[in-house]
């Protein structure tokens, strides 16, 4: 179970992320602080894995904590959801060891994908005591997609794109758009967008599957 606090000065929006957290498996909020200084006495008294922290609080930035988490407690991951777009703050977030940054107002999609791949990062390091390339390319792929985010057409998110390859991966049989848009929490027509997206670029195949009855379904395959 991955153990949560939220920091966020404005209590609407935090339980609107406390409500996002209650609908992802494996993941429970353990505390809510509405400044820096409560965000640091959490981290002090609770068994805290992952922060999901504001940048502006009424005390302090969030990006300002970051150095000091850092120090004091290695082991907490730290996702920054925030309005700010500003090239610095999300520098400075980045070089500061940030696993992901989010900007304001945020999907449960968009939320729901970054928990989920962060439960999926930290299960793997939890099982392995050496970690060979392949793995190592993994934790390390979306950083190098989002940088190349300017590549990719409009309504293609690297990242949503990155968790639908991970879907027809283990899915060697195929899926249709319905399964994979309910597998990444879509509806049909999105699923649809980047299934096309993939065939396009070759990286997936298309073919039409006749059933008993109804129009034919297209099924997709990686590769």
């Amino acid at each position: 179970m991955i153990k949560v606090v939220i920091a966020e000065d404005d209590y609407r929006v935090a339980r609107i992320h406390e409500e996002f957290i209650e609908k992802i498996a494996g993941a429970e909020v353990t505390g809510k602080a509405l400044n820096a200084q409560a965000t640091l006495e959490l981290l002090e008294e609770r068994n805290v894995d992952l922060l999901i922290m504001d940048i502006y609080m009424p005390d302090r930035l969030g990006s300002s904590l970051l150095p000091e988490i850092r120090k004091k407690y290695p082991h907490v991951d730290v996702i920054m959801i925030s309005a700010s777009n500003e090239k610095e703050q999300v520098e400075q977030s980045l070089r500061n060891g940030v696993i992901d940054y989010i900007i304001k107002p945020v999907s449960f999609e968009r939320f729901d994908m970054a928990i989920k791949e962060y439960q999926k990062k930290k299960s793997l390091l939890n099982q392995k005591n050496e970690l060979d390339q392949d793995l190592i390319d993994h934790f390390f792929r979306r950083t190098a997609q989002t940088s190349m985010d300017h590549k990719f057409p409009k309504g293609i998110d690297p990242l949503t794109l990155s968790k639908v390859k991970d879907i027809l991966q283990e899915k060697k049989a195929g899926m249709n758009a319905v399964e994979i848009g309910s597998q990444m929490g879509a509806s049909r027509t999105t699923a649809r967008r980047y299934l096309e997206y993939l065939v396009s670029t070759g990286e997936a195949s298309a073919e039409l599957e006749y059933g008993i009855v109804g129009r034919p379904e297209r099924k997709y395959y990686m590769g």
